[in-house]
């Protein structure tokens, strides 16, 4: 089976998030034949749950996130996984830094999302395991110097602050991954389209 895991620093906001509406979207898109979607922080505050803003803002948007319990990001899981999904540079750059081999399968999820956009649609496909096709030719992009936004490649930590901007980071984090699904394996014949009004 293939295997995502999503990076963040302490593993208790924007990760778990983002595991869960990736996760619920590749189980909609493939049912039981998904890819696992796993998370862990850089500094994972390994055990805790996550955030209770994390879980009313996720809740809000239909993904249920309670039983999260972080972890701290090690050199097996980084092995382990075919894509890796950072929600900022730094995380990319530790991952990087952790496991050289894994650079060419680790990016931030804006990024990935941008260097999937400069690359022609992917067909619409039931098969998972096209993904890593999908990243090899993303990494080319990446190589060649396209598609990338080096500016905006964070998605922000809303760690204390009010709910209403965890609310505004679970909103980004559902639209970036509806793309990221989309760009990986095609959009469905009958979806209507939609994207993110980008500015810059």
């Amino acid at each position: 089976m293939t295997s995502i895991l999503v990076v963040c620093t302490g593993n208790i906001c924007r990760s778990p998030v983002a595991e869960g509406f990736l996760r619920d979207a590749l189980i909609g898109r493939f049912g039981e034949r998904a890819p696992a979607v796993s998370s862990a922080g850089t500094m994972g505050w390994a055990g805790s749950p996550a955030s209770p803003e994390s879980v009313i803002a996720a809740g809000e948007r239909g993904s249920d996130i309670e039983a999260h319990a972080a972890r701290e990001l090690n050199r097996a899981m980084i092995e382990g996984a075919d894509l890796i999904v950072c929600m900022a540079g730094e995380h990319r750059d530790a991952v990087g830094a952790s496991v050289p081999a894994a650079v060419a399968r680790t990016f931030t999820l804006k990024e990935l999302v941008r260097l999937l956009d400069a690359l022609p649609p992917a067909p619409f496909t039931d098969d998972p395991l096209t993904l890593g096709d999908r990243i090899a030719a993303a990494e080319k992009v990446r190589q060649a110097g396209g598609g990338r936004n080096p500016h905006d490649e964070d998605i922000s930590d809303p760690l204390g602050l009010p709910l209403d901007t965890y609310r505004a980071i679970a909103w980004e984090l559902d639209e970036w991954n509806s793309r990221l699904v989309d760009g990986l394996f095609g959009v469905r014949p009958d979806a209507s389209s939609t994207s993110i009004e980008e500015v810059g």
